[in-house]
């Protein structure tokens, strides 16, 4: 799909032409949180599509690498992501991210692309174009509800989802969760990633203290399952509440 238009944007709940609607249930944190593995799952037990919008991103960032745009310039990332081609899988199970006809669901994880991220995504129209394609991609969802994670997701791209999340943990449970992922790398490298990676994000959004009505999940004490299980449980203790008009 090529970059949307950036008007008519508003979302969330969205009604679509039979009056259905999308339930958005949103999840940010910091690196290392396990906010991709952990939103997949819960989406997959509650039947819903899942949006992981940093591959999205990534996705951008290998492209521009291909295409050799240098990085340092705002102005090339913005051209590059108006005829940007990018088709993205929503189903859990069945999850892909190509650019054009090309498969990148491996290839936008090398550290190439993990370093060039931070250049386009300090880029406001780089955010609000991509932003405009999360809102479209919500909206085209046949399923009941998504799980959308990823940075601002929480008080930007679905501020006003009924459920927001906020996935964290401690700093030493995100450096050994990413130690046993990325068993090529020492621990000492793995935390520098991470705080580099924090910091340099922190500068474009908050990510690490709850917005207003955003629910705070530290998973520091909790395995995989019972991640899963926490954000399941709060998915349907909402909806039992929206159900009966509180």
């Amino acid at each position: 799909m090529t970059m949307p238009d950036l008007t008519n944007t508003n979302h969330e709940n969205v009604a679509d032409a039979n009056g259905s609607t999308t339930f958005v249930v949103a999840v940010d944190g910091p690196a290392g949180s396990g906010k991709s593995s952990v939103s997949k799952a819960a989406a997959a037990a509650l039947g819903y599509a899942y949006l992981d919008s940093g591959a999205c991103y990534r996705a951008l960032a290998w492209s521009l690498l291909e295409r050799g745009v240098d990085l340092e310039d705002p102005s090339a990332a913005i051209e590059a992501q108006k005829t940007f081609d990018l088709d993205i899988g929503t189903e859990p199970d069945d999850y892909f991210v190509r650019v054009g006809a090309i498969d990148v669901t491996e290839a936008i994880r090398e550290p190439r692309v993990t370093n060039a991220v931070r250049h386009i995504s300090k880029v406001p129209e780089v955010r609000a174009g991509l932003t405009a394609l999360f809102r479209r991609i919500i909206r085209a969802t046949p399923n009941p509800g998504i799980v959308v994670e990823g940075r601002d997701i929480t008080t930007v791209v679905a501020a006003d989802a009924p459920v927001r999340i906020l996935l964290t943990a401690s700093e030493e449970a995100r450096m050994a969760r990413r130690s046993k992922e990325l068993t090529d790398q020492s621990a000492a490298v793995v935390g520098e990633q991470l705080r580099s990676r924090d910091q340099a994000d922190s500068r474009v959004v908050d990510f690490m203290n709850a917005a207003d009505g955003v629910l705070t999940l530290d998973s520091t004490e909790l395995d995989f399952d019972q991640t899963v299980h926490a954000v399941v449980e709060i998915v349907h203790t909402q909806t039992a509440r929206i159900s009966h008009g509180r």
